[in-house]
C-alpha cells in the first residue's frame, strides 16, 4: 500500500500539491503572455488577467473545499483522541472555525482579484490573518496532545512552520505599509509590470517575496498532517426513517378517498 493510500494521508497532500499548482500554473501562464514580470509578482497579480484569471479563480476554488475537508477531519481526529478532556475540545472547535472562515477568504481571493480591490484584501485579511490564528490554535493543540498522542518533534516542526508565517506576515505588513503610503507614488495598486530602476522597486519585491513565503508557510503547515492522517478514516452511518422515501401509493389513494368522505359528509 502506497503512504498516499494509508487513511485519509490524500487529503492533505491534495491540498498542498493543488494549491501549489494553482499558484505555479497562473504565474507561467502570466509569464508567458507578458502580463506581469517574471520576477517575482504578487500571486494575486498572476490572476489579475484572463485568461491566467479563470484558472486561478477555479484551482482556488477547489483548494478551499480540500482545506474545508481537510480541516474537518483534523477536527474529527483531535475530538475522537480527546473526548474528555473539554480545554482541547474547546480549543478544536475554535480551530474549526477559524479554519473554515480562512476558507472562505480562500474563495474570496479566487473570485475577486486584484481588480476589486477592498474585498480582496478583505479575503487576503481572513485567508493568512485568520489561518495564522488557526495555525497557532493547532500547534497549541499539538502542544497539549504531546507525548501521549504528538510527538515533540511534531510539535516542534509546526511550530517552526507558525514562526516562518508569522515572519513573512510581518514582513509582507511592514513593507506594503511603506510601499502603498505614497512615498513612490499613489498609482501602484493596479501596477503589474516594474522597472528596477524605479523608486519603491526594491519595497516591492520585499513584499513580494513575503507574500509567495507566506503561502508556502501555509503549505508546508499542512504538510504535517499527512502522517497523523495515515492513522485516521472517516465513513458515513445511514440512518433509515422509512423503508420509502415517499408514501405508498395505495396510502395516499386511502387518505384521498378518506379526505373526499369526509367532505360528503
Amino acid at each position: 500500500m502506497w503512504w498516499f493510500q494509508q487513511g485519509l494521508s490524500f487529503l492533505p497532500a491534495a491540498l498542498v500539491v493543488w494549491s501549489a499548482a494553482s499558484f505555479v500554473f497562473s504565474y507561467i501562464t502570466a509569464i508567458v503572455l507578458h502580463h506581469v514580470d517574471p520576477l517575482v509578482p504578487y500571486i494575486s497579480d498572476t490572476g489579475t488577467m484572463a485568461p491566467e484569471r479563470c484558472l486561478f479563480g477555479i484551482m482556488l476554488n477547489i483548494s478551499a473545499f480540500l482545506g474545508l475537508a481537510t480541516m474537518y477531519v483534523r477536527y474529527k481526529q483531535v475530538h475522537a483522541l480527546n473526548p474528555d478532556k473539554s480545554r482541547i475540545i474547546k480549543l478544536n472547535k475554535i480551530g474549526l472555525t477559524l479554519g473554515w472562515m480562512s476558507c472562505f477568504g480562500l474563495c474570496i481571493i479566487a473570485n475577486f482579484q486584484g481588480c476589486a480591490l477592498f474585498i480582496h484584501v478583505v479575503g487576503a485579511c481572513l485567508t493568512f490573518g485568520v489561518g495564522a490564528i488557526y495555525m497557532l490554535v493547532q500547534t497549541v493543540l499539538s502542544y497539549l496532545m504531546q507525548p501521549e498522542v504528538h510527538s515533540k518533534d511534531i510539535f516542534w516542526i509546526r511550530l517552526s512552520a507558525l514562526l516562518w508565517c508569522c515572519s513573512s506576515i510581518v514582513s509582507m505588513f511592514v513593507s506594503s505599509v511603506v510601499l502603498y503610503s505614497g512615498l513612490y507614488g499613489t498609482n501602484l495598486v493596479q501596477k503589474l509590470h516594474w522597472d528596477p530602476q524605479e523608486q519603491g522597486y526594491t519595497t516591492h519585491i520585499i513584499s513580494t517575496i513575503s507574500e509567495w513565503s507566506l503561502a508556502f508557510s501555509f503549505l508546508s503547515f499542512f504538510l504535517t498532517y499527512i502522517r497523523d492522517f495515515q492513522k485516521v478514516s472517516l465513513r458515513a452511518v445511514v440512518s433509515l426513517h422509512s423503508q420509502t422515501l415517499y408514501p405508498p401509493a395505495q396510502s395516499f389513494g386511502s387518505d384521498n378517498q378518506a379526505l373526499l368522505t369526509a367532505g360528503s359528509i
